[in-house]
């Protein structure tokens, strides 16, 4: 039997505090350009602060109840999987024990431990509880800790709200012509930090994690900008 820990990668982060972390972070990032780019389209094409107001609390809503909604499939799938790999295990270490056993002595021998030794360390820790060794070392996951969708849910809901909190709270200030580029500017700044912390959650290089948020934030906004100046335009 070919040893699967050498050919299953580390799809599953054991860390499941990076699992809300990345929702979370994910979440911010959304309701920040998705809620600016609504509010200054709509800024842009009307001076009505009630029509703002009501576009943008309807845009929270929406975008907070999709992203809820997109997580929990996402990472309900992702339970599922885990589950139909830990099932298929544990009919393994039924049907084939032996093999199984061999499988994980070659596991700690590819790691670089001794032969000797890994089939010690083996066979103790397959008397103490083979299940949960096996799903560790051939599928790098906790069977007593799982993912909860719930947990990414509650994470990238609330972080959209908080996140698209922002551009709304801004654009609503009486600030009369510097509405939209405080606005602009606002958001530019609420997009460096969360891409940032987007950057460090996920390992990437944080100067160009950040600038594609940022230039991602920059070119929606101004895209709909355009759209409301078109409408104001249309209408005037």
């Amino acid at each position: 039997m070919i040893k699967k820990s050498k050919f299953i990668p580390r799809i599953f982060n054991t860390d499941k505090r990076s699992d809300w972390l990345r929702a979370a972070v994910l979440g911010s990032n959304d309701g920040i350009i998705s809620i600016a780019g609504l509010v200054i389209g709509v800024a842009e094409a009307t001076q009505s602060k009630s029509a703002i107001l009501t576009a943008g609390l309807a845009g929270i809503v929406a975008g907070a109840l999709s992203i809820a909604a997109g997580e929990y499939v996402s990472v309900s799938t992702q339970r599922d999987t885990e589950n139909s790999l830990l099932a298929k295990e544990r009919q393994d270490l039924l049907n084939h024990p032996q093999e199984e056993l061999d499988d994980l002595v070659s596991a700690y021998e590819v790691d670089g431990m001794d032969p000797k030794i890994a089939k010690a360390v083996a066979v103790e820790l397959t008397k103490v509880n083979a299940f949960a060794t096996h799903a560790d070392v051939d599928l790098h996951i906790d069977p007593k800790n799982l993912t909860n969708p719930w947990i990414s849910v509650i994470a990238s809901a609330s972080s959209f709200v908080i996140g698209a909190s922002i551009p709304l709270l801004i654009i609503m200030l009486p600030a009369g012509d510097f509405t939209v580029p405080l606005t602009f500017m606002s958001v530019t700044i609420a997009l460096t930090i969360t891409g940032i912390l987007s950057a460090k959650v996920s390992g990437a290089n944080i100067f160009r994690s950040t600038l594609r948020v940022v230039i991602g934030g920059v070119i929606a906004m101004t895209v709909t900008y355009a759209i409301g100046n078109l409408f104001k335009i249309i209408g005037a």
